[in-house]
């Protein structure tokens, strides 16, 4: 996978084409969104696009770290993702975005930050709690739906849906690799990427 920021790096960028552009992916946690973000990141670097992933756990370890999970907290993380991919979108990057980011008004900020600089997409990644739930390796829905853990979105937070995304792909009915090729296919109709995978 490439994970570059800056365009000279690959000589032929996404810049050829105009600029870059931010995907960014929302869902509930467990809903499938890095996952299918790490199978378009491939395909659109052999499509010569320079690729830059901001995961939301990686995000917080690194650029968000000390934040808690209040609403004020969560805010800043995803207006800190929104910069940072708008940055990436400049330098004419395709940011690759993979955060529950729960808000729409947040959502659209960083819509605002991005969209200075080129296209933002928004790929809705859909699945109910309760397949989330049953998805979860590490307990945590268990543990939020005992009590245990407050403020979980979802459970006890809420989690607003986009009301028109670009994309939605719908994990509980598609394969990760299905939504990843809805995803793709979409980013060619928007001309944004190419059909064909450069040699």
């Amino acid at each position: 996978m490439s994970e570059h920021i800056f365009a000279h790096e690959h000589p032929e960028s996404d810049r050829a084409r105009g600029g870059g552009f931010t995907l960014w992916f929302t869902g509930l946690s467990g809903s499938g969104k890095s996952t299918i973000a790490h199978l378009v990141g491939p395909a659109l670097d052999e499509r010569g696009h320079v690729v830059e992933y901001l995961d939301g756990d990686t995000v917080r370890m690194h650029l968000s770290k000390g934040l808690g999970f209040s609403k004020e907290d969560r805010d800043t993380n995803i207006e800190r993702i929104g910069w940072v991919a708008s940055r990436i979108t400049r330098h004419g990057g395709a940011a690759i975005t993979a955060a529950i980011s729960p808000y729409v008004e947040t959502r659209q900020k960083a819509r605002e930050m991005v969209e200075q600089f080129g296209p933002f997409v928004e790929v809705y990644v859909k699945a109910s709690v309760e397949e989330c739930a049953r998805r979860d390796v590490n307990g945590l829905y268990a543990k939020a739906f005992a009590g245990e853990i407050k403020g979980f979105t979802g459970v006890d937070d809420p989690y607003e849906e986009p009301a028109s995304p670009e994309i939605v792909v719908d994990t509980e009915t598609q394969t990760p690799e299905e939504s990843a090729q809805i995803v793709v296919q979409r980013l060619e109709e928007l001309g944004l990427v190419g059909a064909e995978v450069r040699a």
